[in-house]
């Protein structure tokens, strides 16, 4: 083994582009018999390669355990005692090979540690000026490899140096000339093309990046974090950065990042950087709302872990109640209760025997006496005690439930004391009414008083109008979102909640609401109402439509349905009124999902607000119709308004005309088309003022993926349209536009894991959209010029990073994964479809021949743009396998690759990579000197 890394080394010139090349002088005297070399010189060259050796037997032995390093690092010190003057060249010509050995197996991590634990070493017995001297010839030594055209060499000095700046004491004795020039290096490596070794070279950076001194790492840090897009430097770089006013909103962001184990290490950085006290409230619930919502089990147990073990443990002492203050319920509800399901599910915070919500309730006497909104006397539970009782309640009664017994319901029968204080809906006792609306939804009105009481009661609160205030015009202003009773769709749940409890029989429910909104309804029905009253009513006759099953639960009561619609519906989403219209547009897309059939006026009504409402109503609108398509299939719903243009599609057509575009008419068009058309168009006002996160277009994309992943419920839709779909998907998750949309791009990350493996079907539509997708992301193809030159540089790398997405999709999903002395021939697949050309099309050959004919179809002179759109296309292609069975594929795609080859004859290198995968075809071609066929060629090219 030491001869190995003695030979090895001898052979490292081959490092070109750097100062790190090996000069043999001594070999060539050694050599040549004319040479003036004298004995000395001969024997000190002899005596450096026996040190070598030597230096390469410690290195072989270290390679096996971790646990022999200490004892060869003192071996190795020992020579370096004896050998002071020549021991230096003599390490670095030995540990040469590392340099030249790219994979990062165990034995080569376990060398590389040992390297850089040799290098920090100082024996305190024997410690002298040469240890430091060492120190800084091999720092310098692993710089001059910093600058190498080779990327293996440039990883492994990353790598090494990175570990010795990390295991270095705080008063290791290094000039600041050589820091300088280090951190000048490693910054420059930061933007290295090679992601292995901008990770390590962040990693080593990270020991300064909290010197005041150096302000311009952090600055660095935070941009790259920003745009890198290799989830693992992302990575690193969130676990670098120094907890800071300047740096917690950076890391927050993380936690939406699309990688997991990015949003992961978010998690782990709040954790052990950000105590609970550092951060505001509003970061606090942010934190916790995106981490125990993820869709990923991973990230949900870190940032419970996170919860648990910081926040409520050691900022809380274990009190749930003092974790409840700090994230200030009132204003995050949700984020509270998740906090509370989050940790009782896990057995914590439950409440012993002897608490009593009594216990927690404090009296307000003397600011009642203060207050007009307050009864003298009035007793009320703070609202961090009543969000944890009322779950806690909840919390006790389901595990009653699942497990038969009632050892709730003691705990549950408190909340009947205080049912009746939940009538005062005032904005100071919202919340804490709320809960006791929820508690008292667990209680049983078997008994008849209790349940004539609890009728009287709701019955207030479904009458009790909707509050507001005037402005300096005396114009009144409606409190809260002017869409769900009282203004809060979480006091809506509750009022409904309840009711159902109180009227539990079949229909009760919707006979005392619609019998409420018969009364509401008359004053809208004469034209006499305000635009209060309008809300008012529609807010409870949504609260019926979102909470029975039929409209034939509806029918025979106060109001009939037909009458509902007409009268109340209908006349709402015309009104003049744009919050009106909003509402009345919601309660029309309920009402279309509980018809059996959907009507011709809502599916009209929700197509013209889809088109020609401000982007709130178009927002609802486009939910309506999405929901409207998926729960009646788009064919069903274009025959309610006359038409069935879903059949009229060629299944094989990849465009639509532009008139569609413009014309924009779910009459003419059908309603899937209409829909298609406002995800494509710029005629919505994108900015919600209702929430920030939301868009039209975010919300159809949204919709459409849910209807691609359940393509099979909807045979109607033509192939071509699921195509245009996906490419626009695609389009919008690598645009740099929707950066903002980050839920959008989770729901689009998941999209795409699951889609390419519902068919065979789908991954057609995979390979038909890969050239369509590269020509809109490329500027300077199809009149798309871009911008600047860093904005167009931009746009290519993402539409590469596109292309290799859709390449990845496609054969992730349908082969399994090769060994390695197959690397490039696909197996046979059983089982194949009937029609050839389909499986052709449906696979890897199809896409192949795609992206050749795209590419013989530039003209001899071609712009800047259009040869770097074509360089990008063959790098693409010579990534994709081909399977011997397809032997026609085979034979086409060699016909073809001699006409590519010559369109990119100036570009040497993929010239030459063109080249080999000609000739890797050949082998393939099973008779090589037989022609395809025209038929056959034309048959696959159709």
């Amino acid at each position: 083994i030491s001869k190995i890394y003695i030979d090895a080394s001898h052979s490292f010139s081959f490092i070109k582009g750097g100062k790190f090349q090996i000069q043999l002088l001594r070999e060539e005297k050694r050599g040549n018999p004319q040479s003036s070399a004298t004995m000395a010189e001969i024997e000190q060259d002899k005596h450096e390669q026996e040190l070598t050796r030597k230096i390469a037997v410690i290195l072989d032995d270290t390679k096996a355990s971790y646990a022999v390093h200490n004892r060869k690092v003192k071996e190795l010190f020992n020579l370096r005692s004896s050998s002071p003057q020549s021991f230096s060249s003599s390490f670095n010509n030995a540990i040469l090979p590392v340099f030249s050995f790219q994979r990062r197996t165990a034995s080569a991590e376990r060398i590389v540690r040992f390297i850089s634990t040799f290098a920090c070493f100082n024996d305190s017995q024997k410690s002298s000026i040469d240890d430091n001297e060492f120190l800084e010839a091999f720092l310098r030594f692993l710089l001059s490899a910093f600058t190498s055209t080779n990327k293996t060499a440039r990883f492994r000095s990353c790598q090494i140096t990175s570990e010795i700046i990390l295991r270095l004491p705080d008063d290791a004795e290094v000039s600041n000339e050589l820091w300088d020039e280090v951190i000048e290096k490693l910054i420059i490596r930061v933007g290295d093309k090679i992601p292995i070794v901008r990770t390590f070279a962040i990693r080593a950076l990270s020991r300064f990046v909290n010197d005041s001194e150096n302000n311009e790492i952090l600055d660095l840090f935070i941009q790259t974090l920003q745009s890198d897009q290799i989830a693992d430097v992302r990575k690193t770089l969130l676990l670098s950065l120094p907890p800071s006013n300047a740096t917690s909103s950076v890391v927050i962001g993380c936690t939406l990042d699309v990688s997991e184990s990015v949003r992961k290490a978010a998690y782990i950085v709040l954790a052990n950087k950000f105590p609970l006290h550092s951060l505001s409230i509003k970061l606090r619930a942010l934190i916790l709302q995106r981490g125990l919502s993820d869709r990923s089990p991973a990230v949900v147990k870190e940032c419970l872990k996170l919860l648990k073990d910081e926040w409520l443990c050691k900022s809380c002492n274990n009190n749930p109640i003092e974790l409840l203050k700090y994230l200030d319920v009132e204003t995050y509800e949700y984020v509270g209760v998740s906090v509370m399901k989050a940790l009782l599910s896990v057995g914590m915070c439950k409440p012993d025997g002897s608490q009593r919500i009594q216990q927690f309730k404090e009296s307000s006497n003397d600011e009642a006496r203060d207050s007009d909104n307050c009864n003298p006397g009035f007793e009320l539970l703070e609202p961090e005690v009543a969000l944890y009782w009322r779950v806690v309640c909840h919390h006790l009664h389901t595990m009653a439930q699942v497990k038969g017994s009632d050892a709730a319901a003691t705990a549950g029968t408190e909340a009947v004391v205080y049912a009746a204080e939940a009538s005062d809906s005032r904005a100071n006792y919202r919340f804490a009414s709320r809960q006791l609306l929820l508690l008292g939804a667990l209680l049983d009105f078997s008994d008849s008083t209790i349940r004539k009481i609890a009728s009287t009661f709701v019955q207030d609160l479904l009458h009790k109008p909707l509050e507001y205030e005037l402005d300096c015009s005396s114009n009144k202003i409606v409190i809260g979102d002017g869409i769900n009773l009282g203004g809060d769709r979480d006091w809506a749940i509750a009022v409904a909640g309840l009711v159902k409890q109180v009227h539990a029989a079949d229909g009760e429910f919707e006979e005392v609401i619609l019998q409420i909104v018969e009364e509401l309804a008359r004053p809208c029905r004469e034209r006499t109402a305000d635009f209060m009253e309008w809300l008012h009513c529609l807010a409870v006759t949504g609260l019926v439509l979102e909470n029975t099953k039929s409209l034939h639960w509806l029918q025979g009561k106060a109001i009939e349905p037909i009458e509902l619609l007409n009268a109340l519906l209908l006349p709402g989403a015309k009104h003049l009124n744009l919050d009106v219209q909003r509402v009345a547009v919601r309660c029309l897309g309920l009402y279309g999902l509980l018809e059996r059939r959907p009507s011709e006026e809502v599916v009209k009504q929700l197509g013209f607000s889809f088109v020609k409402g401000p982007s709130s109503i178009s927002l609802l609108a486009g939910k309506g119709l999405i929901d409207l398509v998926m729960w009646h299939g788009p064919q069903e719903v274009d025959r309610t308004i006359g038409q069935d243009f879903l059949s009229q599609v060629p299944d094989n057509r990849l465009h639509i005309s532009a008139e569609l575009c413009n014309k924009i008419d779910a009459v003419n068009d059908g309603v899937l088309f209409l829909l298609y058309a406002g995800l494509q168009s710029d005629f919505f006002d994108q900015a919600l003022d209702c929430n920030e996160n939301e868009s039209v277009q975010a919300t159809l994309a949204e919709g459409f993926a849910k209807i691609l992943l359940l393509s099979e419920n909807y045979p109607s839709i033509p192939g071509s349209l699921h195509a245009l779909i996906l490419a626009k998907l695609i389009i919008f998750y690598f645009s740099e536009e929707n950066n903002e949309q980050c839920r959008l791009k989770q729901c689009l990350s998941v999209f795409f894991e699951h889609y390419p493996s519902l068919s065979a079907n789908h991954k057609k539509h995979l390979s038909k959209v890969f050239i369509p997708v590269m020509r809109a992301m490329w500027p300077g193809i199809n009149g798309n010029h871009g911008g600047s030159t860093a904005m167009i540089s931009t746009m290519r790398k993402r539409a590469v990073r596109a292309s290799r997405f859709m390449l990845q999709m496609i054969q992730s999903t349908m082969y399994q994964k090769e060994t390695d002395n197959h690397v490039n021939t696909l197996p046979e697949e059983n089982g194949g479809s009937v029609n050839h050309t389909d499986e052709i099309e449906a696979g890897e050959e199809g896409l192949a021949i795609r992206i050749a004919t795209e590419v013989v179809s530039f003209q001899t002179k071609k712009t800047a743009a259009e040869k770097s759109y074509i360089s990008a296309l063959c790098k693409t292609m010579t990534l994709i396998r081909f399977r011997v069975s397809e032997q026609e594929a085979i034979k086409l795609m060699r016909l073809l690759l001699s006409r590519v080859a010559g369109s990119v004859s100036s570009d040497k290198e993929l010239f030459k990579e063109l080249t080999s995968m000609a000739e890797h075809l050949k082998d393939l071609d099973s008779n090589p000197d037989q022609d395809l066929s025209r038929d056959a060629a034309v048959l696959i090219l159709g």
